[in-house]
């Protein structure tokens, strides 16, 4: 800069008095200097037993039934869960298949008085998280469960539409009957944080608790906030993931009118054909999927069953689009980027991603150009797609998708992702195409993105003590 040349900012600055020594002094630190930022940028994993994240249950509702294992062996068997509905007559709809769950029980979980007025949104949360409680060896009545202190344990299961059953029907009852019809139990089984509120009450959780709508992101972002709470010491253990329950008229029209879904209503089976050329966009889905998250002191004081553990995650906003994702990758990329950083984990260290993957135009492509941005060598990374088999559920979808990732660590397998046809040019990952394979799992991440540039990604891997 000039003597007196003005400044960016309007000021005058004027030159450095000692121009020589002070470039003497620039070349002489520049060596250190360097080490010092590579030493100081070197991941690093969180060693605090009270700060580690630790997962020691997980419980589900999905199109393949009510059990984690059972879940994953049909995932693993490239199964499709995805059929023609039938909960209403779709005939009138251009798309008229989905990921129905078919058969839902409740039993043993939520009285049959409650099960007949609760929306299914609500009634998917309180199957998965007592379930997940009882895996974690925390279930309603035990020895374990009595000794918490409920005032620490919390529960953070988000929904991205709510009780939309609820919602719908109590605008029928409005126009068709009038005000006087509407149920006394629309507004409370409507609203999004009814399904984290009720399991409270069930299980006597007093900790932190509330919901999180981010759309489709929504699991993830709540496994996130969980685990800040748990660091901070705001709890030692919380119940965290995502519910939905959407596939219901009011749910398949909008969609429909967002252009938003597939409508290979002449074969289904093959609908959600992720990073294929042939795909037409996503296929519903729905159901839950929640975590037991819990801190490493706390779940080896009580000896746990440790599953596996957080390392870390991230959310942020392409502040872009209603709907669409940025087509550079920039808000996926920084969001992979700062979820590896929260995790003291190199982008080398990461082996698996279940992505996110939904079978849509734009997505599928902009979510692989960012994920090439953070991975420069892909040649040993597994990626996936749980949405090929089961739908896109919204804002369960993180929450299932976390159970399958966890899954693949614990077994060895990851899922194929099926209709794996003709692929994309660009996509020049291995995408376990149309069958399982074997794969020791690193580390892991599950990406969850939604309406309205939400992103959002959590990072998982083995525990070691």
């Amino acid at each position: 800069m000039h003597a007196n040349a003005p400044h960016t900012l309007g000021l005058h600055v004027s030159p450095p008095a000692f121009p020589r020594r002070r470039e003497r002094l620039r070349r002489r630190s520049a060596a250190p200097v360097r080490a010092a930022r590579a030493t100081s940028a070197a991941p690093q994993r969180e060693t605090d037993p009270r700060k580690r994240v630790v997962i020691t249950g997980m419980g589900l509702a999905s199109v393949f039934g009510n059990e984690v294992d059972a879940f994953y062996d049909r995932l693993l068997a490239g199964e499709s869960g995805v059929g023609t509905i039938d909960r209403f007559d779709p005939g009138s709809f251009p798309t008229r298949f989905a990921g129905q769950i078919r058969g839902f029980s409740s039993e043993g979980y939520i009285d049959g008085k409650n099960d007949r007025r609760l929306d299914d949104c609500i009634r998917y949360c309180i199957l998965s998280g007592k379930k997940a409680l009882q895996s974690a060896g925390l279930g309603t009545g035990s020895d374990a469960h009595g000794k918490l202190d409920v005032g620490k344990a919390g529960v953070l299961v988000g929904t991205g539409m709510g009780g939309l059953t609820a919602f719908s029907d109590a605008i029928q009852n409005l126009t068709e009957k009038g005000y006087k019809r509407i149920s006394p139990f629309f507004i409370p089984y409507s609203i999004t944080n009814m399904g984290s509120a009720l399991l409270a009450m069930d299980v006597g959780f007093m900790g932190p608790n509330y919901s999180i709508s981010t759309a489709c992101a929504t699991s993830n972002f709540c496994f996130y906030a969980a685990a800040n709470h748990i660091r901070r010491g705001d709890a030692d253990i919380i119940v965290a993931g995502g519910t939905e329950a959407a596939i219901l008229p009011i749910g398949l029209g909008g969609f429909v009118a967002c252009r938003a879904l597939s409508q290979r209503n002449d074969d289904p089976v093959t609908a959600s054909r992720p990073w294929d050329t042939g795909r037409d966009g996503f296929v519903m889905g729905e159901g839950a999927g929640v975590l037991v998250m819990e801190s490493l002191e706390h779940a080896m004081k009580r000896g746990a069953p440790i599953i596996a553990e957080y390392l870390g995650g991230a959310v942020n906003c392409d502040a872009y689009h209603l709907t669409d994702p940025r087509s550079d990758g920039m808000g996926v990329s920084s969001c992979i980027t700062k979820s590896l950083q929260d995790a003291g984990v190199a982008p080398e260290e990461v082996n698996y991603i279940n992505a996110h993957a939904t079978s849509t135009l734009a997505g599928d492509l902009a979510e692989v150009r960012a994920i090439k941005q953070v991975f420069r060598n892909t040649s040993e990374i597994k990626i996936n797609s749980t949405k090929s088999m089961i739908g896109h559920c919204l804002g369960a979808a993180g929450g299932l998708e976390a159970i399958a990732t966890i899954k693949s660590i614990t077994t060895g397998w990851v899922h194929p992702t099926i209709n794996q046809f003709n692929p994309e040019p660009e996509v020049n990952f291995d995408t376990v195409a149309n069958e399982k394979k074997q794969h020791e799992v690193n580390v892991a991440i599950s990406n969850s993105f939604g309406f309205g540039g939400h992103n959002s990604v959590v990072v998982f891997a083995p525990f070691k003590l």
